[in-house]
């Protein structure tokens, strides 16, 4: 179909505009800004006035719970979710049942993924065979198989040598190791951040530490190994402060952090709720002062959804038996503009931090340049609405900001061309 959205503000952070214009699509991809082409008649037009036109968000951490736990979420319920977020591609990571540590559970997830038809989902392969640490997985054929990465996921690769030896191995296929830093020795059966409200309420806690100590391991080992490396999830000060030293440095590091991370701290844990159960933890103001601070300055450079759905009873248990996640797609757009509104970022600033720039860590394009894909999102920056449970699209409702008042409404959603959101005010 050839569509025209027309009378839109489009920002694309990738190429430098911010500009009100129109944006004309035929098969699958943007032909042109501005005025249409000679002969092109449009199949369906799109009036967006007052509205924001952008590349389709690009999340770097999303839990689709498929295969292995389909009674908690689904590929299609999870990218339905993604579409009517805005997000049109998701990176899932290899923590899957069975591991993605082969080829076929990368296809199957592929395919999955293609006949729900809402969202492009890409893979990180096994770091390790079954996650376990051990011995090194097939990165050869994951890559093959159409992986973007690696990773071991929040399974700790204990022995420094076989890390050593994973970078080595993935450094030669030119794949990304996405680590997720904490030392298993310091964060054994903890739950919560170690500090006053640890204390407070009597929980197991997971000192800071715990994440900067494994920083500093792996650091030395991509300096080591040269291989290109993505930190997870960075939770605390410290951690951030030494990957700005280390890109200072020249070391090829990159970050990001999740969206809920910039705005909860270990205080909203308030008397056990489960919601607030994350990993890594919730930490200090500081430390949440200190990630948005190098979100601001590009020290980490994406903002994730680290979308984990649960069902109900995962969160019913007591807070250190509680399952740790938030279902977080739907608030993965209106917390980054909410930055916005608190002056944190630009608005270019932080679309990018949603598109062009955590498309660039696994070696994609997020832009709506002339012969680009047409991924569009295209949100309305003043309307306001409530997150209920009732009105989210994901299986899984487990989040800490139902009763939220957002603004910032997606409104139409594309995915190469095709439309596959449209907001109806009615429901």
């Amino acid at each position: 179909m050839k569509i025209s959205i027309l009378g839109g503000r489009l920002i694309d952070p990738a190429n430098g505009l911010d500009q009100i214009t129109n944006v004309h699509i035929a098969a699958g991809k943007v032909i042109a800004l501005g005025d249409a082409p000679a002969g092109f008649d449009a199949g369906q037009s799109i009036d967006v006035n007052g509205q924001i036109v952008c590349p389709g968000l690009v999340d770097l951490r999303a839990c689709l719970r498929e295969p292995g736990q389909e009674y908690k979420a689904t590929i299609a319920s999870e990218t339905r979710a993604a579409a009517k977020s805005g997000i049109t591609t998701l990176v899932c990571p290899p923590d899957t049942d069975p591991v993605a540590d082969t080829p076929a559970v990368v296809d199957l997830i592929r395919h999955r993924s293609m006949q729900a038809g809402f969202a492009r989902v890409l893979s990180l392969g096994a770091l390790t065979q079954n996650l376990e640490g051990k011995q090194l997985a097939e990165m050869g054929a994951l890559k093959a198989a159409g992986c973007v990465g690696v990773s071991n996921a929040h399974t700790a690769v204990n022995s420094t040598q076989v890390m050593r030896r994973a970078m080595e191995y993935a450094s030669s296929q030119n794949l990304p190791v996405f680590l997720h830093a904490e030392d298993p020795s310091l964060a054994d059966g903890g739950c919560a951040h170690e500090g006053a409200v640890s204390v407070r309420l009597g929980l197991p806690g997971i000192p800071g530490i715990a994440e900067s100590i494994a920083v500093a391991r792996e650091l030395q080992l991509v300096e080591q190994t040269s291989v290109r490396a993505h930190f997870c999830q960075l939770s605390s000060e410290r951690a951030v402060k030494m990957i700005a030293r280390a890109q200072h440095d020249g070391l090829p590091v990159t970050a990001d952090v999740a969206a809920h991370q910039l705005f909860l701290t270990e205080m909203d844990i308030g008397y056990f709720d489960s919601q607030c159960h994350v990993r890594p933890p919730l930490r200090t103001q500081r430390d949440r002062d200190g990630l948005r601070a190098a979100v601001k300055h590009g020290t980490i450079s994406a903002i994730c959804s680290d979308h984990q759905p649960h069902d109900t009873n995962a969160k019913l248990a007591p807070f250190p038996s509680s399952a740790p996640g938030i279902s977080t797609l739907e608030t993965l757009l209106p917390l980054t503009l909410r930055l916005v509104d608190e002056n944190v970022l630009g608005l270019s600033e932080a679309i990018a931090c949603l598109t062009c720039h955590p498309a660039q860590i696994i070696g994609a394009s997020s832009s709506l340049a002339i012969g680009d894909c047409a991924d569009v999102c295209i949100f309305d920056p003043e309307q306001y609405w409530e997150l209920t449970a009732e009105g989210m699209a994901s299986q899984g409702h487990n989040s800490p900001f139902l009763g939220w008042e957002f603004k910032g409404r997606v409104t139409h959603t594309l995915l190469a061309g095709h439309i596959n959101f449209i907001y109806d005010s009615r429901k």
